[in-house]
């Protein structure tokens, strides 16, 4: 592609150089710079893409995108300066793909918890509707039924700009993707054009990141701001945040419910293992899903497919056929007449919600028994919080360790026994070998009672010390309840 046509969706502040030069190709890493590539240098969290100028082209870059022209800019290269680079990038890759986020319906879930599985039964809705579509989420990258493995809840801008251009190429009509908070203050979706945006919730999670919930809270929010008039935005009414994402927002505004009045209300009649009754805007619906937490996301998805033109009757048909995403409430029996559940959660609302959708099935028949630990080099301010919430919700807890990473397991548990009271210490034990805490909450676990194992859900790995090993609860739980020792 030549540079003069490329650059001419960005607002350039100077240009020094000739315009008339092929690209081969878009890099942002320095590292993979080959002969005839545009480099775009990002200020990153740790690395500064200005310091890998020269190192760029000297590896062959023709031209540099950034935001201050360097003193030693190399002459064989032509220097275009912006105010963003960040948003540059994003704008450069959506022209250089021919803008395939144009030519499909692109629709984001943001929020601390849920998008996963908003995001994913929206995908699985749509194709079951005769729609190919694509999906960009923490579990799986989907373009239409063939998979592509995910390293993080929102790819890097490269790798984002060419998966929707393949899912665009492959005849998408549909793609609905997880957008996270670090995604948007990375500027890594900027060039997309966003057809709908779903808030979920929001509750203390990346602070390790953000610092401040205030921020926190911005990232999401820009979101929103950023939609165009021609989207629209959908969020939870019931959530202190729900309202504050639609303030600046150009979209048309949507609300769903369990608590007030809202365009998409819902309310939950009866509750047990296997599923949930709901009215959903005075609609009954047999669900195969669990706890208020899944009544939110089943709404969202309800409001969103209708928003998207989908006859009201036919989404809650296809609702009533769709199961829980991998990892999320994933329930397994034990021949000896008690359930274990496998959960994602990892922040104290979302272990919150789940132990709440357990307690409202049980309904005080049968106790619960919570396995659960943190991850290591992350927020260390959710740790006691994690475990005054286990020890609140829960009859016997057990610590153990999550994904230590490059923190010491016995530290990172001692961390969260300091959330707890000597009386929630009476119901609490500590076991950092993570196998050995699940095989003993399935031993104490009798007929009728729940054991969670949280944290972790569709995780296949421990990271010890920057090296992944594999390990995947459910696997352990099945293989113990095979043994006999559940």
């Amino acid at each position: 592609m030549n540079l003069q046509d490329l650059i001419q969706v960005l607002k350039t502040v100077e240009v020094a150089g000739a315009t008339d030069k092929e690209i081969s190709g878009i890099q942002s890493d320095s590292r993979r710079v080959e002969a005839g590539h545009l480099f775009v240098a990002v200020r990153g969290t740790a690395v500064d893409g200005h310091a890998y100028i020269r190192s760029a082209v000297e590896k062959g870059a023709v031209a540099v995108v950034c935001e201050a022209m360097p003193s030693d800019m190399p002459s064989e290269a032509t220097c275009i300066v912006v105010k963003d680079s960040a948003e540059a990038l994003g704008e450069l890759l959506s022209e250089w793909y021919g803008n395939p986020s144009r030519r499909l319906v692109l629709v984001g879930v943001t929020g601390t918890n849920g998008k996963t599985t908003i995001a994913t039964l929206l995908y699985t809705m749509f194709r079951r509707m005769g729609h190919k579509a694509g999906l960009i989420s923490t579990v799986c990258n989907y373009i239409d039924d063939k998979p592509v493995p995910t390293e993080h809840t929102t790819p890097d801008p490269l790798t984002l700009h060419a998966l929707i251009a393949q899912m665009a190429e492959a005849g998408c009509e549909y793609v609905f993707m997880e957008v996270s908070s670090h995604a948007i203050d990375q500027k890594r979706i900027a060039g997309l054009s966003f057809d709908g945006g779903i808030f979920t919730n929001l509750t203390r999670d990346h602070l390790d990141y953000h610092k401040t919930v205030e921020n926190y809270l911005r990232a999401k929010k820009k979101f929103f701001d950023d939609l165009p008039a021609s989207a629209f935005a959908l969020t939870n009414a019931d959530d202190k945040s729900g309202l504050v994402m639609l303030q600046n927002t150009k979209a048309r505004k949507l609300t769903y419910s369990l608590r007030t009045v809202a365009d998409f209300k819902g309310k939950i009649l009866e509750s047990h293992f296997d599923g949930t009754e709901l009215l959903v805007n005075n609609r009954e619906v047999s669900v195969q899903f669990v706890g208020r937490f899944n009544a939110y996301n089943l709404l969202a998805v309800y409001g969103a497919a209708v928003t998207l033109g989908k006859d009201p009757e036919q989404v809650l048909v296809v609702l009533s056929t769709l199961h829980s995403v991998s990892g999320r409430f994933e329930t397994i029996r034990s021949p000896k007449g008690f359930t274990a559940i496998v959960d994602y959660a990892h922040t104290p609302d979302a272990l919150t919600n789940v132990l709440n959708g357990i307690h409202e099935v049980l309904d005080g028949n049968g106790r619960v028994l919570t396995v659960v630990g943190c991850g290591g080099n992350r927020d260390k301010g959710k740790r006691p919080m994690m475990a005054k919430e286990a020890a609140r919700l829960s009859d016997q807890v057990i610590l153990t360790s999550d994904n230590p990473r490059f923190e010491e397991p016995e530290a990172i548990i001692q961390d969260m026994v300091a959330g707890l009271s000597a009386a929630d210490l009476d119901h609490t034990l500590c076991i950092t070998d993570r196998r050995q805490a699940i095989k003993t909450a399935l031993t104490l676990a009798q007929r009728g009672d729940v054991v969670l194992v949280a944290g972790k859900g569709h995780e296949d790995y421990q990271e010890v010390k920057g090296v992944k090993h594999h390990f995947d609860d459910r696997e352990i739980i099945r293989e113990l309840i095979g043994e006999g020792n559940a």
